[in-house]
């Protein structure tokens, strides 16, 4: 997880916010490895993008982020983000949260590169 944020940190400079947040149980994610700006350090699975991620296994890719209903502002920058569920044995361990100062900062590519990405670092 260390290395993943790290690269996609530097490795894109409209990435502004790159981090896990670890499922640790009672419906709550704590802040895993990350890099960038201050990150939440507590998600509730009721709440936000994370927790939509969370509650149904499924990508979100939310080209605007104010237009999201109950959206949690980590950062008062943030315009859009991607969030993608890290799952291993049918188990939702992680969400891999990624923020931009930039609306609309993610494409069906970003999306589908991420999913590769996770994929193969569960292998």
């Amino acid at each position: 997880m260390a290395t993943i944020t790290c690269e996609l940190f530097h490795g894109f400079k409209r990435f502004h916010c790159v981090g896990f947040y670890r499922n640790v149980g009672s419906n709550i994610r704590k802040i895993g490895p990350y890099q960038g700006g201050h990150g939440c350090l507590v998600i509730p699975f009721n709440r936000g993008v994370c927790g939509a991620c969370a509650r149904t296994s499924e990508t979100q890719l939310v080209p605007d982020f104010d237009a999201f209903p109950d959206h949690i502002a980590c950062a008062s920058s943030t315009r859009s983000e991607i969030v993608l569920p890290v799952i291993s044995k049918e188990e939702l361990i992680a969400v891999l949260d990624i923020d931009s100062d930039y609306p609309d900062a993610f494409t069906n590519e970003d999306q589908k590169a991420l999913e590769e990405i996770l994929a193969k670092s569960l292998d």
